[in-house]
């Protein structure tokens, strides 16, 4: 296998198995979280609870670390001014919010989310100071470690583009 190289340098080629032990309870409590979510088997849940603790883990550590993510809240849309403050906010961290979904749940409340890109500890002081804010409630902020990084190419139209590219960090 000398000389071979991934497609995708981030991804490895070889698989490495390791043995865990359970007592029988949270085994079966395992197999019950496993089956109420879809996973085929142990060692995708496994693989996917360990992403995301590691992940977790940079994002807690790295302050300057870059991250993708969402931030989803609920809002009264009669609170006054409310909607307008919040887009508001949205186009002063332009930088940071690239999209918003919004929802109309009922006469009252609306919820959106905001697709974030950018530093770690900027993209959490925007989410607390929506999530703060009179009227929001349920917010939620949901980040991913990712690598950010400016790219310039081609796409056979003949002229350069400069645009982001965002990868998740494994």
């Amino acid at each position: 296998m000398a000389g071979l190289q991934p497609a995708n340098p981030t991804r490895s080629l070889y698989v490495e198995r390791i043995t865990i032990s359970l007592d029988t309870e949270l085994a079966q409590q395992f197999d019950a979280y496993i089956s109420q979510r879809g996973y085929k088997n142990r060692s995708e849940a496994v693989r996917d609870l360990i992403r995301d603790a590691l992940g977790a883990e940079r994002l807690a550590e790295e302050k300057s670390a870059q991250c993708i993510g969402t931030l989803t809240y609920v809002y009264n849309h009669h609170e006054r001014e409310l909607a307008a403050r919040l887009t508001q906010a949205q186009h002063h961290h332009h930088d940071l919010a690239l999209s918003t979904l919004h929802v109309h749940l009922d006469h009252d409340n609306c919820m959106e989310t905001v697709v974030l890109r950018g530093a770690t500890e900027e993209v959490r002081q925007f989410a607390d100071s929506v999530k703060s804010r009179a009227g929001v409630r349920h917010g939620h902020l949901y980040l991913v470690p990712a690598e950010v990084e400016k790219i310039t190419h081609t796409h056979g139209h003949g002229h350069q583009h400069e645009h982001i590219h965002s990868r998740p960090k494994l």
